[in-house]
């Protein structure tokens, strides 16, 4: 019997149920990896890390459907803990010799040198250029700069999540890049409302927005917006919360107080987010930084209309349920919303669930990432296991129609 490929995921805090990015791509991404054959560990950050008795379907501490995880130390000021954690993830993999390290993020990417120099096989996932955070300073701009340009240059394989990441891996650092985005599952109808009813919220008569209290989000554009929309009944919803409170995130909590239809939910995750997804009358992702963003997908997938700044990530994702608007632009957001009030046709949510079908699907984005790794470990046999692979998610797609 074959050994199978074993992979371990460094660059993120953990995962079920934590807030970002780079962890909800994890949380789709790594259990369909296990499905795939390989064996897949996670080296997390032990404080995020959600326990067993927190999420009842998870076995143990250390499992999650197929995924083990390895929760490691990492210390609690902002500007240290990822790059101290992947420091330590490095030593822990180069002690335990996985066949392939994937690294996700250009910050932890800073690590690539040492994990080649350890002797490791190193894929590099670009999530976007996080230097242009508004959160970092000078220094910590240079360092992501240059965790990028390491992680770049030094890994075996490069995965970009949108087009505009792989054109500038391409001019910047002369180097290819697999483009894999970011996916989403598909929901499901008749979903409950209880939890936007639980937060005073009307379904179909609030405006919904996702994601970190960090200032790249730009929330205060939105708030401020929709207090010049005046849209008679409506509320917005602030769903998520800051993994270091600061003053920009109790900024946010203040202005919702001062406005009686602003509402902050806190962090949701599960069946509480679905729900605030399906029953949103518009989401608006007013950010000036994305890579590519998971929770505009999502709120495409249940075929509500999307208002988005005019950054290149948000224009990656072509839907016609999705405007867009000048970043900063609080007039033009202001007017997007008021237009926003008719909803999207039938033909609108219809295309909408095909593109996220044919482009955006979970299981297809896995195979492709099996064989980045497929091309890293075995080169010239890679095309076989490539085809074992097609073969096999062939025949699970066929088992799929049939139930």
């Amino acid at each position: 019997m074959k050994k199978p490929l074993s992979v371990m995921w460094l660059g993120l805090r953990g995962f079920p149920g934590v807030q970002g990015g780079v962890e909800s791509h994890a949380q789709h991404l790594c259990p369909l990896l296990a499905q795939l054959g390989c064996e897949v560990t996670a080296i997390v950050r032990a404080r995020y890390q959600p326990r067993a008795d927190a999420h009842p379907s998870q076995p143990s501490d250390l499992t999650w459907q197929g995924v083990r995880f390895a929760p490691l130390w990492s210390p609690r000021a902002s500007g240290l803990e990822a790059i101290v954690h992947t420091f330590l993830g490095v030593l822990y993999a180069a002690a335990r010799r996985p066949d392939i390290l994937h690294i996700h993020g250009i910050g932890p990417a800073l690590m690539a040198p040492l994990a080649r120099l350890l002797g490791l096989r190193v894929v590099v996932t670009h999530h976007g250029p996080d230097y242009e955070r508004q959160k970092w300073g000078p220094f910590a701009r240079k360092v992501l700069r240059l965790g990028e340009r390491l992680g770049m240059r030094c890994a075996h394989a490069r995965i970009a999540i949108s087009r505009p990441i792989h054109d500038a891996v391409r001019s910047q650092h002369a180097r290819a890049s697999t483009i894999i985005p970011n996916g989403v599952v598909l929901p499901e109808d008749n979903i409950g409302a209880d939890a936007p009813r639980r937060f005073g919220l009307e379904p179909g008569r609030y405006v919904l927005l996702v994601g970190r209290l960090v200032p790249e989000k730009r929330h205060h554009d939105l708030i401020a917006a929709f207090q010049k929309a005046a849209l008679p009944g409506w509320k917005l919803a602030i769903v998520g919360g800051a993994d270091h409170p600061d003053a920009y995130s109790a900024s946010v909590q203040d202005a919702a107080r001062d406005h009686k239809d602003v509402v902050c939910t806190g962090v949701l995750i599960g069946e509480a987010l679905m729900q605030m997804y399906a029953h949103a009358a518009v989401f608006v992702l007013p950010s000036s930084h994305e890579g590519l963003p998971i929770v505009m997908l999502e709120a495409i997938s249940h075929g509500i209309p999307v208002i988005a700044s005019d950054i290149a990530a948000n224009r990656e994702v072509q839907c016609e349920a999705v405007r867009h608007y000048p970043l900063g632009d609080v007039d033009a957001l202001t007017q997007c919303l008021r237009d926003a009030q008719a909803g999207c046709s039938d033909a609108q949510r219809a295309a909408a669930k095909n593109l996220i079908r044919t482009r955006y699907h979970w299981p297809d984005l896995a195979r492709r990432t099996v064989a980045v790794y497929a091309q890293v470990r075995f080169g010239e046999r890679a095309a076989v296991l490539a085809s074992s692979i097609d073969a096999l998610q062939a025949s699970s797609q066929a088992g799929e129609r049939q139930s």
